[in-house]
């Protein structure tokens, strides 16, 4: 899984749903069909004023016929097949293990938080579920009390039955897109990553991750970008990628927060 991770992170705005721009109210795990909820509009933060096209695939239905669940994106994170998914619902089942693969937003903070190290990434600041799809708003809180959405995580259930686990396949991109490399194509090392940007001297972080290693494989900081919607692009060279699936991760900071803005995006490794 490749992630790019920036200095100005994926998407700020104020509380609306995962994708975790995250006030983090204590979710409530979800055991069977998800139901919709209401979505706010996430604020934008003060320097950013336009709002590029999301980069980011449309939904694609995950189920093909009633009681038979179709998984149809690259397994990037935590799982990275339908077997380990199934692995993890074993041991939910005989133990109660780790049982915030079943909330969404919990996945969403676990990913932000845990996997990527974005420490003040703290809150959920809107969140979207219909059927096995979601879409959560991450964010953070600054002095003022006035929060912001970093990214919006999209969230698609994998396996079978209804406990089946969240797995994270990707961000609704804003005023930070990754639409380089191309969501779900093959990428070796190293790879150019790219999109655009709106914002005033920024900074960002490039990374490539997979879901079985707690470290980056490689790194690019950073690329210096700033504007209306204005290319940026990267060339980062990594290794050691065993897992099928790598992510690369985009992120940008250093105004309010060390991360106000990141955007993933899913290869698949050659």
């Amino acid at each position: 899984m490749i992630l790019l991770a920036g200095c100005s992170g994926d998407q700020g705005a104020p509380d609306p749903t995962p994708s975790g721009s995250a006030t983090q109210p204590t979710p409530t795990p979800t055991t069977g069909t998800s139901t919709p909820v209401p979505t706010t509009t996430p604020s934008t933060p003060p320097r950013t004023s336009t709002t590029p096209p999301s980069t980011t695939p449309p939904p694609t239905p995950t189920t093909s016929a009633p009681g038979r669940r179709v998984f149809r994106y690259p397994a990037a994170w935590p799982f990275t097949s339908e077997a380990r998914a199934a692995d993890w619902q074993r041991s939910y089942r005989s133990g109660g293990h780790q049982p915030w693969h079943l909330d969404a937003a919990e996945t969403a903070l676990a990913f932000t938080q845990g996997f990527l190290g974005f420490k003040d990434i703290k809150l959920i600041t809107s969140r979207s579920i219909r059927g096995d799809e979601a879409h959560v708003g991450v964010g953070y809180q600054i002095d003022t009390g006035r929060k912001f959405t970093a990214a919006v995580v999209h969230l698609a259930r994998i396996g079978q039955g209804k406990d089946a686990p969240w797995q994270v396949v990707g961000t609704r991109d804003t005023d930070l897109s990754l639409t380089a490399p191309r969501y779900g194509a093959t990428a070796g090392s190293p790879l150019t990553a790219g999109g655009r940007i709106t914002g005033v001297d920024e900074a960002i972080r490039i990374e490539v991750r997979q879901a079985s290693t707690s470290a980056p494989l490689g790194t690019l900081c950073c690329v210096p970008a700033g504007g209306e919607r204005t290319p940026w692009s990267g060339r980062v060279t990594y290794r050691g990628a065993t897992d099928p699936v790598l992510l690369v991760v985009a992120s940008a900071g250093g105004h309010n927060a060390d991360i106000e803005r990141f955007a993933i995006t899913a290869v698949r490794r050659s």
